[in-house]
C-alpha cells in the first residue's frame, strides 16, 4: 500500500442492459477468473426470475435489496497501551455499498438453490423484504457495534 497519496478510484461504465453504476460494480464482484459475459448472464438471468416472482422493477428490487443490507456502523480494531478494543465507528457510504454487495454475493453463493441465478434471485428478493443471511450479517455487525459503545471515546 502507498504511502505517498491515496489510488484514484477507476470509473466503471454502465452495465448494458440498465444503465446503473452500481449494477456494474456488482456484477464485477461476482465476476470469477475475468468472465464478464457469465456473471451478466447470472444476474440478468436473476432479474428476470426476480421480475416474473415480485412483479414489479427488478432493478428497484435490487436497490432496495442493497439498502437494507447496507451498515451504518461497523467496529474497527484499535490497539490502546497492549489492549485491543473493537472500536465502534460509522461507515463511509462507499464502503457501506461495498459491504453491501460482498455480504449479498456472498450470501447467495451459500444458499442451496441449483443454479447461481436461482441462489441471486432468492437472496435479492428475501434482502428486499428484510430477511435471509446478508440482512443477519447485517445484524450481527450493528448488535457487535453496540455491544462495544463503550470504548466508542477511543474514536480517533
Amino acid at each position: 500500500m502507498s504511502r505517498r497519496h491515496r489510488a484514484e478510484k477507476r470509473e466503471v461504465l454502465p452495465d448494458p442492459k440498465f444503465g446503473d453504476l452500481v449494477l456494474t460494480k456488482f456484477m464485477n464482484s461476482l465476476m470469477l477468473d475475468g468472465k464478464k459475459s457469465v456473471a451478466e448472464r447470472i444476474v440478468y438471468g436473476a432479474f428476470d426470475i426476480v421480475e416474473e416472482r415480485a412483479k414489479q422493477d427488478p432493478l428497484s428490487i435490487f436497490h432496495d435489496a442493497l439498502d437494507n443490507i447496507k451498515p451504518a456502523i461497523e467496529v474497527r480494531s484499535r490497539r490502546v497501551g497492549g489492549a485491543t478494543y473493537q472500536v465502534p465507528v460509522e461507515v463511509r457510504t462507499e464502503r457501506a455499498q461495498a459491504l453491501a454487495i460482498r455480504w449479498l454475493i456472498g450470501a447467495a453463493r451459500k444458499r442451496n438453490e441449483d443454479t447461481m441465478i436461482g441462489r441471486l434471485s432468492g437472496e435479492l428478493l428475501d434482502a428486499s423484504n428484510s430477511r435471509g443471511a446478508a440482512i443477519k450479517k447485517r445484524e450481527d455487525t450493528h448488535r457487535m457495534a453496540e455491544a462495544n459503545k463503550a470504548f466508542s471515546h477511543y474514536r480517533w
